[in-house]
């Protein structure tokens, strides 16, 4: 038996690393996805008021610290049995969609993009944002970081700064926006919708004009018929801050659909000792191993599973993109996991027409924006869509609205199997009769599978005993060799 360590990964959010076991006949056996770091935040909650929670949870992660925020204000309003005012909702959605547009931009241009636009086997060197930028030319490159900066630069307008804005509180938000803001944001809007356009353009020059890259979107190998899991609004469209979640087959068939206090009912969470990266599944399906079809609980959460659980977009102009991308791949709902990067590009102009839609509505200015919260808390599931999938906060308080119980499935959590299981069909895929070791490239190209996901393991590591399993190698400056080792919780 052969084996393949890609360690680290790259391009991502936290850290990880490949194994790939291949027998002596060089057929693919399994791929892993391992997930080696912890940490620990449902566990020091534990015992905060709940109204910090907005401010702790958006520390989990610094690529996309919005959606926690978000997600746990929504689970703090709840706990708190509190509507909060339309405008207030209306702010939340505006400043959302800046997130939203900034992080995906991040990821089309510097962490997924570089495999399309330089190619999967590109020396390693030049698989960045700066090759992209050589590539593509210098003027594309300022205008990604010129507009990824104008969404930066509207949460820093709601949340005092870019990176772990706050601006929610139960009940509402802690500011609204001035009329000089709202101008300063509304030329940004032009900007950035107008940027989302030409991003659509790319997708079609560089990636559907190119067979090579359409032969790997289109394989076999790379089509895996799930579940699929997203929120939609009243009328089935894609909502990344509200509605019911939503659950559809492998024929885009309805399964499920259901608040979120009602997620427990659906979800269902495993483990197993090679990651702390959880295994959720749906519970009315049941866990059958690492496996796709209508008998296996696994589901997939994110751009493609968003749109493949709606009926359709919310804007003109991502529409139209929505029709055009179902059309291209033989039809709804599509199951090719490379076809993940077309939909995040979708999202982006979706938020980007949100954006521009909202920051123009007569009330936006408007003063009402909190009601200050009466009940006694107790329990309360905040649901939003963080960039990377289905994002769920759940928070349990005594009287005095301390937190008792904390508990948070992540959206990279909720793709982990489908990871794990791209990884392995991407092997095979370049494998595919070749008796021969992988290379460079090839390995380059495994990782693609997990970047189409575009997760975050920082946010999804937990551990249900809540005690982290340490080894600790003690090495020699100069030789390297291991003089001592400490282990914790290995026996």
């Amino acid at each position: 038996m052969k084996r393949y360590t890609i360690d680290p990964i790259t391009r991502l959010e936290g850290h990880g690393k490949i194994e790939i076991f291949v027998d002596d006949n060089y057929q693919v056996k399994r791929a892993y996805l391992q997930v080696p770091e912890f940490r620990g935040f449902e566990k020091f909650c534990v015992g905060r008021p709940v109204e910090e929670m907005p401010r702790i949870t958006c520390r989990i992660c610094g690529v996309c610290p919005p959606a926690h925020h978000t997600a746990s204000t929504k689970a703090a309003d709840a706990v708190y049995k509190v509507e909060i005012p339309p405008l207030a909702k209306k702010l939340r959605e505006l400043a959302y969609s800046a997130y939203y547009f900034s992080d995906h931009t991040l990821h089309i241009y510097a962490l997924g993009g570089p495999d399309f636009v330089l190619g999967p086997k590109a020396p390693k060197a030049q698989r960045n944002i700066l090759g992209v930028i050589q590539k593509v030319g210098l003027e594309v490159g300022k205008e990604v970081i010129k507009n990824r900066g104008y969404g930066q630069r509207i949460l820093t307008i709601f949340g005092g700064k870019g990176v772990h804005p706050i601006y929610g509180v139960p009940g509402g938000i802690s500011k609204g926006l001035t009329k000089e803001e709202r101008d300063e944001i509304i030329a940004m809007s032009d900007s950035m919708l107008e940027f989302a356009k030409f991003t659509q353009k790319l997708i079609e020059d560089v990636v559907l004009k190119n067979k090579e890259y359409m032969d790997i979107i289109l394989a076999e190998e790379n089509t895996m018929p799930t579940y699929y899991v997203g929120l939609v609004d009243e009328n089935n469209y894609v909502n990344f801050y509200d509605g019911k979640v939503r659950v559809v087959d492998q024929e885009g068939k309805e399964f499920a659909k259901f608040t979120p206090p009602e997620y427990l009912n659906h979800i269902a969470e495993r483990t197993e000792q090679w990651s702390y990266l959880k295994f959720p599944y749906l519970k009315n399906v049941g866990w059958k191993g690492f496996s796709a079809g209508k008998d296996s609980g696994i589901y997939r959460v994110a751009p493609l599973a968003r749109l493949n659980v709606a009926d359709g977009m919310a804007t003109p102009l991502a529409q139209a993109e929505y029709e055009k991308m179902y059309d291209t791949l033989g039809g709804k709902p599509a199951h090719q996991t490379f076809a993940y990067h077309w939909a995040r590009a979708i999202e982006q102009l979706y938020a980007a027409e949100l954006l521009h839609k909202l920051i123009r509505e007569d009330d936006i200015t408007g003063d009402e924006i909190r009601v200050v919260p009466t009940e006694t808390p107790s329990e309360g599931v905040g649901i939003v869509e963080a960039c990377r999938g289905t994002l769920i906060h759940h928070y349990k308080t005594d009287e005095n609205g301390i937190i008792t119980d904390v508990n948070l499935i992540v959206a990279t959590v909720q793709n982990n199997a489908a990871m794990c299981m791209s990884l392995t069909d991407m092997a095979r895929y370049i494998m595919d009769g070749k008796k021969r070791d992988f290379d460079e490239g090839d390995l380059n190209m495994i990782e693609m599978a997990f970047r189409a996901y575009d997760p975050c393991m920082a946010c999804g590591t937990h551990s249900l005993p809540g005690e982290m399993p340490l080894e600790v190698n003690i090495r020699s400056w100069d030789t390297g060799d291991i003089l001592k080792s400490i282990t914790r919780g290995l026996d």
